[in-house]
This record gives C-alpha cells, sequence and structure tokens, in this order.
C-alpha cells in the first residue's frame, strides 16, 4: 500500500477522475514519443518496438503508451525482479535500473528496461518506465539469435543494476556496455534515450501529485484500476462457463528440423474469471526458441483477452489501460514446457509462440464467440537481424520486423499486410535503410503468388519482401507458419504458409528454399532473402462472398480465375471485366447440392 493518508477512503468525483485519467495516458503518450524521436536505430525510432508507462509501489501498471503490448504488459514483472536483485538494495532519488533478465521478470534480454524511481515529499510512490528492443547486446550472433545452449549466449544480462546512483552515473558499468555491443553507438543512445523517457514520466508524475495531491491521485489510480477490473470481468462473465481448447503447431527450434513443437491452449471461463492453462504444450527446446513465463507468457495472455473483450474499435466503453485488466486472467503454463523454460535454458526466440498463444484462444472461444473472433492470422513475426563489418571494422546491424495478416473477421476481409495479434509495430522506411545500411529492397508488395483462405470474408493478404545485401554479410531470421496453415472458420478455408528464399541475380535459376528460423547464415554480396508471410484463413462460406469483391481480387491478381470459379463459384468474363451473375448463380447452386 502507499504510504499516504488513506486513499481507499477517497471518492474522487467523476470529472476529476477522467481528469486525472487524462493525465495518466497523457503522461504514457509523451514519455513513448520522447524515446522513440530521441533514439537512433530503426527498430526504436522507426518500427517503435516499444512501451512506456506508470507504476505504483506495488509494481501495478498505473498507465501505458499506445505501443507493442508486449512491452507495457511486461513492465510489471521487470520491477518485481529488480526488487529481487537491486543494487544496494534499496531505491535512492536520482537512481536509474537497467535490467533485462530473463529469469527475473524480463520479456527477453534484447528487450532493456529503464526504470526511475519516483519520490515525493522525500518518500518512494512510483516508478516510471520503460522498455525498448536494442540492436545488439553482445550475443552469440549479431542482433538475434536461435540456436544457442543457454542464456548466458544472450548477450549481456542486467539484473538491478544501476546506471545512476542518486544522480551519479556509473562510469565502470557505461564502458561496459560501450565494449560489449557489435552496434554500441546505437546501443548507448538508445539507452540514453530510454533514460530521458523514463526521467520525463517521473518528473510529469510530481507534477500531478503536486496539483491533485498524494491521496488524490492514488485514490483516482485505484478507481480506474478497479474500473478496469469490473470491466473486464464483466465481458468475462458474457462467455459461457466451460473448457474451450485448441492446438497449433510450430515448425521446429531452430536447430532439430525434424521435431515440430505442439502449442495447446485451454481457455477455462468460470463466472467471471478465466485460465489460460498452457498445459500439454511441447517441452522446454535446447535453443532460444523459448518463453520467458512472468515476462511474456502471462502478458501474452494478457494482451490477447484485452484485444479479444476490450479492444476499443469493438467495445461502447473505453478502458484505460491499467492493471486491473489482468486481474482476472490467471496463467498456467508447466514448469519446463516451452512456456515457463527452466534457467538457464535460452529464452531470446519467443515472440511468435505468444502470438500462436493468441492465435489459439482466438480458436478456442470461437465457438462461442463467433461475432467475436476472427480466423487464423499469420500469428508469426518475420524478425531479421542483418549484419556485416565495414572496411573500417565497425559492425553494421539491422533489425527488421516484416508484416504479416489477419484472418477474415465477421463483417470484413482480414487486413492485409500488418503485424498482427500482440504485435504492432510500424514498417521501416526503405529510404532509411537505404541511407544507413549497405542493403537494397529489391521487392515490397502483397503477396500473389497463392490466393488468401477463402470464404465470405477472405484472410488478409502477407506480404513479400526481398532485401539484398551489398557486401558479405550474416542473416539470423525467426518467423513460423512454413507447415501449419492459419485456419479458416465457419466454412472459411485455410490461408498460405509462409516461405523464405535465399537467391542470387548473378545466379539466376537457383532458389534456396529455407526453414522458417535460421542462425548466422553467412552470405555473399547480392544475396537477396526473400520472405512470404502467411496468408490470413477465411470466415464463413466462399459461395456467400459477394461476386463483385472476387472480381475485385481477380482484376487486382490475387486471386487466379480458376480459384474464382472452383472455389467461390464465380464466373468471371475477364475480357469484359465483369462477372456473369447468371452462370453464377447456377454454379453456386450445383456446388451447394454437391456437399
Amino acid at each position: 500500500m502507499n504510504q499516504m493518508t488513506n486513499p481507499a477512503a477517497l471518492t474522487v468525483d467523476p470529472i476529476t477522475l477522467q481528469v486525472i485519467r487524462g493525465s495518466f495516458e497523457t503522461i504514457a503518450e509523451e514519455m513513448g514519443h520522447v524515446l522513440y524521436r530521441m533514439s537512433f536505430s530503426s527498430i526504436i525510432r522507426e518500427s517503435q518496438d516499444l512501451g512506456a508507462g506508470l507504476f505504483d509501489v506495488n509494481f501495478n501498471t498505473l498507465c501505458e503508451s499506445e505501443s507493442t503490448p508486449m512491452h507495457i504488459g511486461s513492465i510489471p514483472g521487470y520491477l518485481r525482479g529488480i526488487a529481487e536483485t537491486l543494487e544496494d538494495g534499496e531505491w535512492f532519488d536520482g537512481d536509474v535500473v537497467v535490467h533485462n533478465h530473463p529469469y527475473y521478470g524480463a520479456s527477453h534480454t534484447p528487450d532493456l528496461a529503464i526504470v526511475v524511481p519516483v519520490f515525493f515529499q522525500g518518500r518512494l510512490v512510483g516508478f516510471a518506465g520503460n522498455t525498448a528492443h536494442h540492436v545488439d547486446i553482445g550475443a552469440a550472433t549479431p542482433g538475434l539469435i536461435i540456436d544457442v545452449p543457454d542464456v548466458f549466449a544472450e548477450g549481456m544480462l542486467f539484473a538491478g543494476t544501476k546506471l545512476y546512483r542518486k544522480g551519479e552515473p556509473n562510469n565502470a558499468m557505461w564502458n561496459y556496455i560501450r565494449r560489449n555491443s557489435r552496434a554500441a553507438g546505437q546501443l548507448v543512445a538508445d539507452i540514453e534515450a530510454q533514460v530521458a523517457s523514463a526521467r520525463l514520466g517521473a518528473k510529469r508524475f510530481v507534477e500531478l501529485l503536486e496539483k491533485y495531491g498524494e491521496d488524490m491521485v492514488f485514490a483516482a489510480a485505484n478507481q480506474l484500476m478497479d474500473y478496469a477490473e469490473r470491466m473486464t470481468r464483466q465481458r468475462i462473465s458474457e462467455i459461457p462457463d466451460g473448457d474451450y481448447v485448441a492446438e497449433g503447431w510450430l515448425d521446429d527450434d531452430g536447430r532439430n528440423r525434424d521435431q515440430r513443437l505442439k502449442v495447446k491452449v485451454t481457455v477455462r471461463v468460470r463466472g467471471d474469471e478465466v485460465e489460460v492453462d498452457l498445459t500439454g504444450s511441447a517441452d522446454q527446446t535446447p535453443t532460444a526458441y523459448n518463453v520467458p513465463f512472468e515476462g511474456s507468457t502471462k502478458v501474452a495472455a494478457y494482451a490477447g483477452f484485452r484485444k479479444l473483450l476490450l479492444d476499443a474499435a469493438t467495445s461502447d466503453l473505453r478502458v484505460p489501460s491499467n492493471e486491473g485488466s489482468f486481474r482476472p486472467i490467471k496463467v498456467t503454463a508447466p514448469l519446463g514446457s516451452i512456456f515457463n523454460p527452466k534457467a538457464p535454458a535460452s529464452a531470446e526466440a519467443r515472440f511468435t509462440q505468444c502470438n500462436r498463444m493468441i492465435d489459439l484462444i482466438i480458436r478456442a472461444l470461437a465457438p462461442v464467440m463467433p461475432d467475436r473472433v476472427i480466423a487464423g492470422s499469420s500469428a508469426s513475426i518475420s524478425f531479421a537481424a542483418y549484419s556485416g563489418v565495414r572496411p573500417s571494422g565497425d559492425y553494421w546491424v539491422f533489425l527488421e520486423v516484416n508484416e504479416g495478416a489477419y484472418g477474415g473477421r465477421p463483417r470484413s476481409d482480414g487486413p492485409d499486410s500488418i503485424d498482427n495479434l500482440m504485435a504492432n509495430t510500424r514498417n521501416n522506411p526503405l529510404e532509411d535503410l537505404a541511407m544507413h545500411i549497405p542493403m537494397i529492397c529489391d521487392r515490397y508488395e502483397l503477396r500473389d503468388d497463392l490466393p488468401p483462405g477463402a470464404g465470405e470474408f477472405r484472410g488478409g493478404i502477407g506480404v513479400v519482401k526481398a532485401q539484398r545485401v551489398l557486401t558479405p554479410a550474416f542473416i539470423t531470421h525467426e518467423s513460423e507458419r512454413h507447415s501449419d496453415a492459419p485456419w479458416g472458420i465457419f466454412g472459411g478455408h485455410d490461408g498460405t504458409v509462409g516461405r523464405c528464399t535465399i537467391t542470387n541475380p548473378g545466379k539466376p535459376g537457383e532458389v534456396r528454399d529455407m526453414h522458417s528460423k535460421f542462425s548466422g547464415l553467412a552470405v555473399q554480396a547480392d544475396d537477396v532473402m526473400t520472405y512470404y508471410s502467411p496468408n490470413g484463413g477465411g470466415y464463413g462460406d466462399p459461395l456467400n462472398r459477394p461476386p463483385v469483391k472476387v472480381l475485385e481480387d481477380v482484376l487486382d491478381g490475387f486471386c487466379p480465375l480458376a480459384h474464382a470459379r472452383d472455389v467461390y463459384g464465380v464466373v468471371i468474363d475477364l475480357d469484359a471485366e465483369t462477372v456473369d451473375m447468371a452462370a453464377t448463380d447456377a454454379l453456386r447452386a450445383t456446388m451447394r447440392k454437391a456437399r
């Protein structure tokens, strides 16, 4: 409990409550803006792979920026880990802590958290913190790791480490960071941006406390958390009680290519509470393809239900993003499983598994929430690390997140070429890439080699991106769904699996098909990595799709003429660019009768 008069005894009037709520949300957004605008690496500056917020002394989330859900929801786990490991064993005004240890609450090692304590009238009253994904922290392979033996190969591990103590810099630690990264300049500059963001958040928090008083602010915070909890419980209570199960398969662990990894999700709904039980999922892997439980597994489940139950686009109420929405949700994963590994297993490459969990939560609940769910999304991530050594001897490292596609929805097609489910990073401008990195993008467009999942509302169309390196380089790539296609629903067809190739324009006809994930691949100048993201699954009977929509996809090159006829039952006069409605009605009637 915060050390104040008694905030629980206060009831904040509705107008003041909304003003304080707006202040919290503005502070979090300002922290996020400062962070990405001050950063040097494109993964933060352009992709905005970050999160920021304010927290009370009990590590409850008071507010969060509108950025990547994984970052925000994970910070309470970081704070609990810091509490176990804090240098000096206590906080002082002016301290700045860096933390990324996956067995002490962190989401994964490249996501460094910067936390600043908030002191008011001489007492610790909360924290301002943020996390951001960094280009390189000195791991076994540049930028991204998959095939490594343990957590110690993931690079620099920070646990409650003070970069500043009582306002004075820890120069030894700053020098250590500078000497242990392939991209030290970007790393240090980005950490400094995080420090500035956290300090600004702390300053704004104090200003808010000075304006309204400590009791009033925390009473409002508690009311807002209680409201978010109440709304979440109300939404959960609308789901019929029951155990809902869905399963899927991950391609491999990045080393053992013949071993698919099972993901099993059981959603238990009891009244106004829900449990996500991952029992039955694969055992932990000998590579980095595991998920830290506190910092990622739990957070993914929270994010999934936030999106499913409280999405601002589908809800008539705008529920604040805070700790309250997490309280009715329990997450279970057996120790030693892929979603709860035992130390010292590596757990850096963890995002795709989390996305698949959310995809399966949606699939499990589809029978009882048909108007709220979508078909299978790409539910993957194409995370590529390109790197090389300049003539000067300095490394260049570039991290890229490629888009996927959503599944078809109850009232519209799945969105094309967009990060999905718990991922919402932005693409990196190609002009920025060419200015800073010896690479050229040869192709960047919607995927047209295979159609998306057919349905009354078709699946989203994925992206195809071809990146050509101009010097000898190394590539590490993390993706999924080369074997398990996004699922169709309510008569919709499955989507299309992903693909990744290596080619070279100087060697026409030579195509090297790659696994969905690979580590430290040495490539030559002009080698091209081309990634085809999975297409989303379809929603509803394809024979119910408006023929004009099928025609549009045919004319746009995303639906072959034969596919339009054989799957959608639509007869198209391509020369006239029209639908033969009489022939279409007859064909659809025949197809329905033949079922």
